[in-house]
């Protein structure tokens, strides 16, 4: 080949590379991070505790009692004020992070399991199981009356069945992608380099590469996090889900960075060594051109 038609194809081939790398991150990120039942319970985990979520949660749930408690008109401002402070009182309890516990794991399993079958309709999670989860787990701590909870049978649509389909489709795209980008990525930039002509140029081009991928990935989810809040059902807070997009994409943006550090990382290191090796020819090219005038002089004074 020639040297221009390896330039060429090295260049795709690292353009290739640079373009899968981030696309491989997102996906891996997505089956693994989201995907694993473990991570995503010890991502959602710490959000019983912020203060947003409680909140939220704490008028979501004072809303649905007070649909159901019929009041005079006089008294539903001094009613509401009350049972909003005891079910935030209650935010702060240990029942109430087993209940947000078991809730999650609740609705995490069954998504993943519609995603993972080939069942049609609505994805619902059943109450009575995250009230048995909660009711155990507060009579082992020896609460009082925790025996006496009723454990009804109440099932949540989480997801509609035209939705479904949708995601199944995508997260079996997922599946396949989460292995084969990253893989992809690697062998098309150590073909990229070894094509090239001069390699170390190449090597430079796959960092700066890889940095302005996790720079523009990085950008895709600050402008996927400002679109998910814009887009927000009525009633639902901005802030608690901000804390919730913020801790489900914080492995991702972790990733964006660690991207972002290697590319730079590798392309400074290409500078560097080039630069050393031009000063070490320049060295090189003058050590011998000094020689003949040395031996010159000490002719002529001999």
């Amino acid at each position: 080949m020639s040297h221009r038609a390896r330039s060429a194809l090295s260049a795709a081939l690292i353009v290739l590379a640079c373009l899968l790398t981030p696309l491989g991150a997102l996906s891996a990120w997505a089956l693994y991070g989201i995907g694993d039942a473990a991570r995503y319970e010890a991502t959602m985990a710490p959000l019983a505790a912020d203060a947003d979520v409680r909140d939220a949660i704490a008028a979501g749930v004072t809303d649905g009692i007070m649909r159901e408690v019929h009041v005079r008109p006089r008294m539903q401002g001094p009613v509401n004020s009350f049972v909003r402070d005891a079910v935030r009182s209650f935010t702060q309890t240990e029942a109430y992070v087993t209940a947000w516990e078991a809730a999650n794991t609740a609705t995490h399993d069954a998504v993943m399991r519609a995603l993972r079958d080939d069942s049609e309709g609505a994805v619902t999670v059943d109450l009575a199981t995250v009230t048995e989860r909660v009711k155990r787990r507060l009579t082992d701590d020896h609460m009082p009356l925790a025996n006496r909870i009723p454990v009804e049978h109440t099932e949540v649509t989480v997801l509609g069945a035209e939705e479904l389909v949708e995601l199944r489709k995508g997260f079996h795209v997922l599946e396949v992608a989460a292995f084969w980008l990253p893989a992809a990525s690697v062998v098309l930039t150590l073909a990229g380099i070894l094509v090239a002509v001069c390699r170390r140029r190449a090597v430079l081009a796959t960092g700066l590469g890889t940095a302005l991928g996790a720079a523009l990935l990085g950008a895709a989810i600050a402008v996927g996090r400002r679109l998910t809040l814009a887009d927000l059902p009525p009633g639902v807070s901005p802030t608690a889900a901000g804390a919730v997009y913020d801790a489900l994409t914080s492995t991702l943006r972790l990733a964006c960075w660690l991207l972002l550090a290697l590319g730079v990382t590798v392309a400074a290191g290409a500078l560097l060594t080039g630069a050393y090796a031009r000063h070490r020819q320049r060295t090189a090219t003058a050590t011998p051109a000094q020689a003949p005038v040395e031996g010159t002089t000490t002719q002529v004074r001999a």
